[in-house]
């Protein structure tokens, strides 16, 4: 990497980031425990850009800032407390500072319900409900007043 700066050397680590992420997804496919998910393959690609979109350091690991910057984009600010307990319910351990794309997975095709993993489904409904709903507001009439 050396000699590469600037917007290529980005470029070159968000597509060698880009390879890891579609390497575990390849993983996670031929997985049995995941054979019978529908759109397994679907669902893979959303969460790999959705886990791209806020590994800030570019590692492959969501460090506590990019989960706080996560959630803050999504209008959840949480204290430190709350991200830490978010961090060690996707991770497993309460010893660890990042969340690795493998624990992120586990996370969103696991059973069990963890805070970060509803809060990205109920995020991912209102955005379609938000598409529904495109267009003028209908006009309000007399009637619509309380």
């Amino acid at each position: 990497m050396d000699g590469v700066q600037g917007g290529k050397a980005y470029g070159l680590l968000k597509s060698q980031q880009e390879e890891r992420l579609n390497s575990v997804n390849e993983v996670f496919q031929s997985d049995p425990q995941y054979a019978e998910e529908e759109d397994l393959a679907t669902k893979l690609e959303m969460f790999k850009n959705k886990y791209m979109e806020f590994d800030l350091n570019d590692k492959g690991e969501i460090d506590i800032m990019g989960l706080k910057r996560m959630l803050e984009k999504l209008g959840l600010a949480k204290t430190h407390l709350e991200l830490k307990k978010m961090m060690s319910e996707v991770a497993g351990s309460a010893s660890k500072d990042t969340i690795s794309y493998t624990d992120f997975l586990n996370m969103m095709l696991g059973k069990r319900n963890a805070i970060l993993k509803l809060i990205l489904m109920f995020e991912g409904m209102g955005k379609e409900q938000e598409q529904k709903d495109t267009g003028p507001p209908r006009r309000k009439t007399f009637s619509d007043l309380p």
